[in-house]
């Protein structure tokens, strides 16, 4: 059996091994001893002493100890000296095929040490194998990996923000990394943002550079990232003077100014022998260069960099040295710096869809000629083709001014809303940014571009000319919102100033095209992190409570100290945006609304917002108020410690939503059962309670129960005592329908503000059908099951609720709620049902409607026709 001196994970199961001292000869009987001698080695030795492995550590020793830290460096130092720079030996020098956190991966340029990665030669020999992953100091430095001594993938040079080769690598919140470039060493490394995370870069037994993170939930590790992602990765796959894009078909395909050296090998999918010049050089009658965008960087190895230069002055240097065959900025930060140049081909260039670098290619001025020409050739087609369209649409010169006249309409309805809105767009100071600036930005709104989507439209990420990151939201033709979503962000968040509230750049008002342009959040929303098992490991519990206090003062902002008192209406988890160190930021104000000085809360016809967050009185009544985004913040804060969504929550014990089952753990003394188990043992216990009251409190089912903002932030920060909390809104139990009552799911429920319908029987088509009115609302069973309704099986709705006199439930007829939707459309005020029954009541008719009373208010009264008969 061999055995082997080795380094692994202590809480980790199954074992794994991060360093392996003796990997290439093992011990092969249970006789090795393991010393420290009087030198400063650390030795392993035989049955008979013979030396199977030593560190052979070259400087002089006092009582020399050997101590493996919490790292997983293992050191050896003299007596207590813990100075890294004084220990005579550690391992983070000699990787295996690991790199830990904290570890160097590059070359000290003074002693000539060389830490790179070498392979196992199977998962369970740890002896090299085949694969070496290493810094290469040749021109300008850049990671290799290698088969044996064949380049089979290159990183790219450091561009001052990442390796050009990794687009994917950017700050984020598993770990810090930084490349250090000086006189003594060069060396990539990095540093976990939270301790409690397990992460380790392995070059594996196949070849392939992973970072990987343990999930303790699964006991696994997966995959965050990887080096090699595709074909194109492969070390000049397409040969010199090409370019690879995964995809395009072919992939290969050769740069301006260049033809394929051996076309009939094109021909065959062979790339390997690359492009030539259509035009040979002619460094005496003057070269040019032409601009490659958006690729990983040639090879360096044939390279000179400088870090003093400009680009101008870049280009001249290379115009002036014939051997010069490109050229680009060596530092991309604050809009490029340094000069780095190629000498030779220009070999294995990738076509990136984000983050890629521009670079110049020298080309002879007769070749730049012709390019020019093309150009001049395409813009003549252009033109001959727009020629023949405007003759065309000559012809339809009806259609057209009637889509003008719908433009100014549009333009109109954007710009004259009544006295407020001008006054509003009056104090707006937002800058305005022309189309063509957002398609640059956003590579013409291309696909990979693409964050995300809601109900205002996509986002896509964008990157300016100064290279500033945005993010741009456009609004779609077919979203549910529009041109009133728009002008409330804009003029909302215009006005707003904080730090806890995303910000907003500028907007673009293009014809029909609008869009709004903030700030870019590279961690995106919070719902990416706690509702996902990966990623909720990197919010600890004092991150979280970081952001639950973050979420809370933007909040109070809003209510209270911004210059409109606005309520949100749709918090939740996926309109706050996380920044680089994790600080929320409330964002999409597509649906807030403002109050003036004495108003404390209004009513809507038209609810909206996200199922899970709403109040009970905004989703039944449309009656909100800043106790409305108090219930929101409380359903995400209790969100954020469980790491669950209210909505669709499940438990094995019970059908209680997410309010419920914190309700229960909360009234049975046991809240700490709710922590999300990616916390660990972070938490701390007092703020942990402290936390879950205040959520509770804030959900209550009465808005004058629950607290201001203001008190919320005053309870979050303070260690008094606080008051228990009532029972909460939508606390249900959620009762599954059974088979012998599926007559239930063809059922739909017409909402009043103080009575509901009840339509028994309806055909299956129908039943998915929802229809809004501006007297009700039409829901089908499964969309009130979400909304953490009650349905039980004999058919009887709790939201009734049968105490509460002002409530009543109905059954009708389809036909009768039919000929009533048919009413409604043509603008009823006053509907009239037939064949209905209210409880233990017959109804043989009734109308239904809006009424003004004295105090302005609106109600929905019921109006009892022919007669009311008790059913014996």
């Amino acid at each position: 059996m061999n055995q082997y001196l080795g380094i692994w994970y202590k809480k980790v199961t199954p074992r794994t091994v991060v360093w392996v001292a003796n990997r290439e000869l093992p011990v092969t009987d249970s006789s090795g001893v393991l010393k420290v001698t009087d030198q400063g080695s650390l030795v392993i030795l035989n049955g008979s002493n013979g030396l199977i492995w030593s560190s052979n550590s070259s400087r002089s020793a006092r009582n020399p100890t050997a101590q493996l830290l919490d790292s997983g460096n293992l050191v050896i130092k003299s007596g207590n000296d813990s100075d890294p720079d004084n220990f005579l030996w550690q391992s983070f020098d000699y990787p295996g095929d690991t790199l830990l956190p904290g570890m160097k991966h590059g070359r000290n340029t003074v002693t000539g040490l060389d830490r790179y990665l070498s392979s196992w030669k199977s998962n369970d020999d740890p002896s090299k194998g085949d694969f070496t992953y290493g810094l290469d100091p040749s021109g300008c430095p850049q990671l290799f990996l290698r088969s044996g001594s064949t380049v089979i993938f290159r990183s790219g040079p450091w561009n001052g923000i990442r390796f050009n080769g990794f687009p994917e690598l950017r700050p984020n919140p598993v770990f810090n990394y930084s490349f250090v470039f000086n006189e003594k060493e060069m060396y990539f490394t990095y540093k976990l943002v939270n301790s409690s995370v397990l992460s380790r870069l392995v070059l594996n037994p196949n070849g392939n550079v992973q970072r990987l993170i343990w999930i303790g939930r699964t006991k696994s590790w997966n995959v965050y990232s990887t080096a090699y992602k595709d074909d194109c990765d492969s070390y000049a796959l397409c040969g010199a003077y090409s370019t690879c894009n995964i995809h395009r078909s072919p992939r290969c395909g050769c740069m301006k100014g260049f033809v394929p050296k051996f076309p009939y090998q094109w021909d065959t999918m062979d790339w390997s022998n690359g492009c030539v010049r259509k035009t040979s050089l002619d460094c005496q009658k003057g070269d040019g260069f032409v601009k490659c965008s958006g690729v990983k960087l040639p090879d360096t190895r044939n390279s000179w960099f400088n870090e003093s230069m400009n680009l101008k002055e870049c280009a001249s240097l290379c115009l002036r040295n014939c051997s010069c065959s490109a050229y680009t900025n060596s530092d991309i930060k604050g809009g490029g710096s340094g000069c780095l140049l190629w000498f030779g081909d220009l070999i294995d260039v990738k076509e990136f869809t984000e983050n890629g670098q521009d670079f110049y290619i020298r080309m002879a001025a007769s070749e730049l000629d012709a390019i020019s020409k093309v150009t001049k050739r395409r813009w003549v087609i252009v033109s001959t083709v727009s020629i023949a369209g405007m003759i065309l649409l000559s012809l339809v010169v009806t259609l057209y001014l009637l889509k003008k006249r719908l433009k100014r309409k549009g333009t109109t309805e954007l710009n004259n809303e009544g006295a407020e809105t001008n006054e509003r767009q009056e104090d707006l100071e937002l800058p305005l940014f022309d189309l063509d600036t957002i398609l640059n930005a956003t590579h013409n709104f291309s696909r990979n571009n693409k964050l995300g989507e809601g109900g205002f439209g996509p986002v896509y990420k964008g990157m300016l000319q100064d290279g500033k990151e945005i993010a741009v939201k456009r609004l779609s033709k077919e979203s549910n919102q529009g041109l009133d979503e728009f002008k409330n962000e804009v003029i909302y968040i215009s006005k707003l100033q904080h730090r806890n509230l995303v910000k907003l750049l500028g907007c673009c008002i293009h014809g029909e095209e609008k869009m709004l342009i903030y700030e870019y959040m590279p961690n995106k929303s919070l719902n990416f992190f706690i509702f996902d098992g990966i990623q909720s490991m990197v919010l600890d519990w004092p991150k979280r409570f970081v952001i639950i206090n973050g979420i809370a003062r933007g909040l109070l902002y809003l209510h209270q100290d911004s210059r409109l008192r606005i309520i949100h209406r749709d918090l939740k988890a996926d309109n706050v945006l996380l920044d680089n160190e994790m600080n929320p930021r409330i964002s999409d104000f597509g649906m807030a609304r403002s109050f003036g000085g004495n108003e404390t809360q209004a009513r809507t016809k038209r609810v909206v917002g996200t199922y899970g967050y709403m109040s009970p009185e905004y989703a039944i009544d449309g009656v909100y108020s800043v106790k409305s985004d108090v219930f929101s913040f409380g359903v995400l804060l209790l969100e954020i410690i469980s790491g669950k969504r209210n909505r669709g929550f499940n438990h094995p014990d019970h059908d209680l939503n997410l309010l419920g089952h914190a309700w229960t753990l909360y009234m049975e003394r046991t809240p700490l059962e709710l922590i999300d188990a990616s916390v660990g043992d972070t938490y701390n216990q007092s703020e942990v309670l402290r936390a879950l009251n205040v959520g509770l409190l804030c959900v209550q089912r009465h808005p004058d129960d629950r607290p201001n903002m203001s008190s919320v932030v005053l309870m979050l920060s303070s260690e008094g005592a606080l008051r228990q909390p009532k029972e909460p809104g939508f606390f249900t139990e959620r009762n599954m329908l059974e088979a012998d009552s599926l007559q239930c799911k063809h059922a739909l429920l017409i909402a009043f503000s103080n009575f509901l319908i009840w339509v028994e029987n309806v055909p299956s088509k129908l039943a998915f059908f929802a229809w809004e009115a501006t007297w009700g609302r039409i829901l089908t069973i499964d969309r009130l099951q979400k909304r953490g309704w009650q349905i039980p099986n004999r058919c009887y709705l709790c939201g009734s609720d049968e105490e509460n006199a002002n409530h009543l439930l109905i059954h009708c007829t389809v036909a009768s709620v039919l000929w009533g939707m048919v009413l409604s459309l043509f603008g009823a005020q006053w509907v009239f049902f037939r064949n209905c029954k209210g409880g233990d009541y017959q109804l043989e008719g009734f109308l239904c409607g809006q009424k003004e009373e004295e105090n302005m208010e609106i109600h929905t009264v019921v109006y009892f026709l022919d007669g009311v008969e008790r059913k014996e």
